[in-house]
């Protein structure tokens, strides 16, 4: 089965309160099995404009990558989130090979 994935790529303003976000965002991330593949960390944009944090999220599947950000636990960590930083997000299902 192919995997799901986050990609989002973020400008925090506010890196205190953004934290806030960091820590809220363990719950559902852990009840949704969620694993970091890349977050923040050096890159080199070679087309196009990106903001300064890239992050990358392994989810077991599509349905569950989905049901983790629809979770009422994600969106209100969500909401610790949006006031301190900007970006975009896409959920999207993996090659399975």
């Amino acid at each position: 089965m192919a995997k799901g994935y986050w990609v989002a790529n973020v400008e925090v303003h506010n890196l205190d309160e953004y934290k806030k976000y960091v820590a809220a965002n363990a719950v559902p991330f852990a009840k949704y099995g969620a694993k970091f593949l890349v977050r923040g960390g050096s890159h080199t944009v070679r087309e196009g404009q990106v903001h300064s944090r890239v992050v990358v999220i392994e989810f077991k599947d599509l349905a569950t990558a989905q049901a983790c950000y629809d979770s009422p636990e994600y969106q209100a960590a969500m909401q610790l989130r949006v006031a301190h930083s900007v970006g975009n997000l896409a959920i999207v299902e993996g090659w399975d090979g």
